[in-house]
């Protein structure tokens, strides 16, 4: 079975590129291009926080409520949930919280076993289908993202947007940040396109995630970018499969705002690559399905953070 796997992957791998713009942190919009190292200060300002509330997320429901989840709920202290979920099956758990640190509302999305994951993905029946018209108001009819995620993410969205919309007012925030890994970093994306298309225009929405799938077409990618701009950012480690799949040729397309990790060191210390464009030939769309690590899928990412319910304790 693992052979007939690999034979898969490697067909899989047969993809192309598809340039566009946008540059993740700069904003500027260029063609694709040589990548450009990664600050360790903007790792630890803009993605350890992110990473850590990703991690808490795979922790029991109880575990989150009374935020009780191990080391990373020991290194966010301050923080209230305000709603959490999920069954560990069609509803991977998920948190609301406030971040009372820096006034920031977190959505955060659980993600799931990669080998389940990888094994879903590469299905040449993978579908797409056209956005929820009453979650994505403003979305266009060209726009498709996967059946499965856009499944999972509207079996959320309502309690998502409701709590995040009534935290906003009892807080005083103006700051929402939507987080996950794996299965979870496809669902924070479309929880962020909805959330930005149903808040106040003044609310700045961030959405730093992890290891993430391709989760629509290139109207979607388009979108995101759009939206978005420079406050996506999706995180690739190494030779991780997750993020090239389904393949490009089945239609599917990555948004710009990758940051990609070519080395770990045993410190944990990360060298991060910020990647212009969608799909840029230098990070993880050089990967191929015939020789990948699942393990990087899991971590360690940057500074010791891997996924999963090891770290709940």
């Amino acid at each position: 079975m693992f052979a007939l796997h690999i034979l898969v992957f490697a067909i899989l791998s047969l993809r192309t590129v598809l340039a566009a713009p946008a540059s993740l942190w700069s904003g500027k919009r260029e063609p694709n291009g040589t990548t450009s190292i990664i600050s360790q200060s903007t790792i630890s300002n803009y993605f350890q926080r992110p990473a850590l509330f990703s991690r808490a997320a795979y922790c029991s429901i109880s575990q989150v409520a009374t935020w009780t989840c191990g080391p990373s709920c020991d290194a966010l202290p301050g923080v209230e949930v305000l709603a959490s979920g999920g069954d560990n099956g069609e509803i991977p758990d998920f948190f609301i919280a406030h971040d009372t640190a820096t006034n920031t509302i977190v959505v955060a999305h659980q993600g799931t076993d990669p080998f389940n994951l990888l094994s879903v993905l590469n299905d040449v029946e993978v579908t797409k289908s056209n956005l929820n018209s009453t979650l994505f108001p403003n979305a266009g009819s060209d726009i498709e993202v996967h059946d499965g995620f856009q499944d999972t993410q509207g079996r959320t969205a309502d309690l998502v947007l409701s709590t995040v919309l009534s935290a906003l007012s009892s807080s005083g925030a103006t700051e929402v940040a939507v987080t996950g890994h794996s299965l979870g970093a496809a669902v924070a994306s479309l929880d962020a396109v909805m959330l930005k298309m149903h808040l106040p225009s003044d609310v700045s929405i961030t959405a730093t995630v992890f290891g993430l799938p391709r989760a629509g077409n290139q109207a979607w990618a388009d979108l995101v970018d759009s939206l978005l701009g420079s406050s996506f950012a999706h995180i690739s480690n190494q030779l991780d499969p997750v993020p090239i799949v389904p393949a490009q040729f089945l239609g599917f397309q990555h948004p710009s705002g990758e940051a990609h990790i070519t080395y770990v060191a045993s410190s944990g210390r990360a060298t991060i690559e910020a990647c212009p464009g969608q799909e840029n030939e230098y990070c993880s769309d050089a990967n191929s399905l015939s020789d990948f690590n699942i393990l990087n899928h899991l971590g360690p990412y940057f500074n010791g953070i891997s996924f999963g319910t090891w770290a709940c304790w």
